[in-house]
C-alpha cells in the first residue's frame, strides 16, 4: 500500500477523510461529531485509536465540530496554523495536542510530505493541503492528493500546487440556479457563498477542470455539495456538458454525507 484514501462524509454540512500509509493514518478535517467520527472510520474498519493525527483546513464546524470530543484521545495530534487552531481552541475547555505549521510551509509527518497552501474563504487562515508519499523511485514511486475546498475562486496559487497530484479533491458546493431560487436563504448568506471568499459552483469547478493545462491526475473527486443547492445529477450534468468531456483522469462525484468505498493511490 503505498496511500489508501477514504473520503468519510463531505457536505456542507460537515467533512472528513482519512488517509492511510504504510506508516501513519490520518483524518483530513473532522467535520462531525467526535462520536460521529468514530462511528464513520467503524463503518470502513478503522478504530480511532489508530487515527495518528488530525489535519485542519479550518475553524469552521463542517470541517472541526469533532475536535472536541476527539481530544479526549491524548495520542491524537492535531495539526494546524496558528491562526485555525486559535480559532477552534475558543470554544474548547480541554486542550487537545496542537502542531502548528505556517501556511505556505513544507514539513514531514511520519511518510508523508506535507505542503500547506493558501486559499480564498471567509476564515481566519484556510489552507488546502498537498500529501506525498514515496520516494520517487521505481520501488516507491511518488503518490500525492491534493485537498482544495471551501474557497471563493481559483487563485494562481490554488491552481499552481493542485496541478501536479494523483488525486484531486475539489469543490462543487452549489448549482447557481438552485441557490438564486432558495427561499431558505438571506440574500446576505447567498452573496457570501457566491463571493470571492465564499464556495466554489459547480460551473467554477467545471471552468478549472477545462483549463487545466496537462495535469497529472488519475482521479478528480468533486465534493463538498451543498444539501439544498446542489445534487449530484447538477454536477455531473455541469461538469461533464464540455468540450473536454473526454478526460484522462477519473471524476467522481461526492454525494452529501456518504462514505465512499477506500482508493488505494
Amino acid at each position: 500500500m503505498a496511500m489508501r484514501f477514504t473520503i468519510l462524509g463531505s457536505s456542507s454540512s460537515g467533512n472528513c477523510s482519512l488517509l492511510a500509509t504504510n506508516h501513519c493514518k490520518i483524518l483530513i478535517d473532522a467535520g462531525y461529531s467526535g462520536k460521529q467520527v468514530c462511528n464513520l472510520l467503524a463503518s470502513v474498519g478503522e478504530s480511532i485509536e489508530d487515527i495518528d493525527a488530525v489535519f485542519l483546513t479550518h475553524e469552521h464546524s463542517d470541517h472541526s465540530a469533532g475536535i472536541r470530543g476527539l481530544s479526549r484521545f491524548e495520542h491524537l495530534e492535531f495539526y494546524a496554523n496558528r491562526d485555525t487552531a486559535q480559532a477552534v481552541q475558543s470554544k474548547l475547555k480541554k486542550q487537545p495536542t496542537w502542531k502548528l505549521f505556517d501556511t505556505g510551509s513544507t514539513f514531514t509527518y511520519s511518510d508523508l510530505e506535507v505542503t500547506s497552501f493558501s486559499i480564498p474563504h471567509d476564515a481566519y487562515d484556510p489552507v488546502g493541503y498537498v500529501f506525498k508519499n514515496g520516494d520517487g523511485d521505481l520501488f516507491t514511486p511518488h503518490r500525492s492528493l491534493a485537498w482544495a475546498t471551501d474557497l471563493g475562486y481559483v487563485s494562481e496559487l490554488v491552481r499552481e500546487r493542485i496541478r501536479h497530484v494523483d488525486v484531486l479533491v475539489l469543490e462543487a458546493n452549489h448549482d447557481s440556479d438552485m441557490i438564486n431560487q432558495d427561499t431558505k436563504r438571506p440574500w446576505s448568506v447567498k452573496q457570501r457563498i457566491i463571493g470571492r471568499h465564499g464556495h466554489l459552483s459547480n460551473h467554477a469547478a467545471k471552468e478549472l477542470l477545462d483549463s487545466m493545462e496537462e495535469p497529472w491526475w488519475k482521479r478528480v473527486y468533486l465534493a463538498h455539495l451543498s444539501k439544498d443547492c446542489n445534487s449530484v445529477e447538477k454536477v455531473a450534468a455541469t461538469v461533464t456538458n464540455g468540450k473536454h468531456h473526454q478526460r484522462d483522469y477519473e471524476i467522481h462525484v461526492v454525494p452529501p454525507g456518504e462514505t465512499l468505498p477506500p482508493f488505494e493511490i
